[in-house]
């Protein structure tokens, strides 16, 4: 559909009719569009690439907003939806547990290696930073300091549950957590690094999850 600007557009959230989840949603012209994927500043291309092949391939109505900092993909969909009975498949995506698992332990695994290369100090300024982006992305079950430092210290393959995080989630935790990296360690070489910690995965939930990460926006910088 269209590709439009920051001013352009209202972004709100709604409440998901079954859980303590608070849903993104981008207004434009009397029509409702909720998140499906962010890209940074520098994958302006790729953002363009994955909009067109859902508009243009597949047939879907979705948005590109372009920011300072970031390309996002919005989906369109009515609001009775997201507050109607069928809200979980709206809301809910299936993302595998085995991905936000992955995806946790890399969180884990950079929180870890600054705290080692860099002190705490730093570890301090990363555990805000990440905070910010929990909250500006209104990830589920990050509310609380209390809960954000769960997410940083437990093993989440230890864990009997894992937050309820939508595959958009992954996406812009990826996309952050190789910026942050990035700013603190001044390069991306920590990524190798930081993909050791899925050694302690079953091969299969690791297979998964490398082959997914190959898909998403950030996947060429994780390899």
């Amino acid at each position: 559909m269209f590709i439009l600007k920051r001013q352009d557009v209202e972004i709100t959230s709604v409440q998901h009719p079954k859980k303590d989840q608070q849903i993104p949603v981008l207004h434009y012209q009397g029509q409702s569009f909720r998140l499906i994927s962010v890209f940074n500043a520098a994958q302006e291309e790729d953002a363009k690439a994955f909009w067109r092949d859902l508009t243009d391939n597949r047939g879907k109505a979705c948005v590109l907003l372009e920011e300072p900092e970031r390309y996002s993909v919005w989906g369109k969909v009515r609001l009775d939806q997201l507050a109607a009975d069928s809200g979980d498949q709206v809301a809910t995506d299936g993302t595998s547990p085995a991905l936000i698992q992955a995806s946790l332990l890399l969180l884990q695994a950079v929180y870890i290696d600054i705290e080692d290369l860099l002190g705490g100090r730093q570890a301090g300024i990363f555990q805000k930073e990440i905070s910010s982006v929990f909250q500006q992305w209104r990830f589920p079950q990050t509310e609380s300091p209390d809960a954000i430092n769960q997410l940083l210290t437990v093993d989440p393959l230890a864990s009997l549950q894992v937050p309820p995080w939508q595959e958009h989630h992954l996406n812009t935790l990826l996309l952050e957590l190789l910026r942050l990296g990035k700013e603190h360690f001044g390069n991306t070489s920590f990524t190798g690094r930081v993909l050791d910690a899925l050694q302690d995965m079953s091969e299969g939930d690791r297979t998964q999850f490398l082959n997914w990460l190959k898909q998403s926006p950030s996947g060429k910088d994780w390899q």
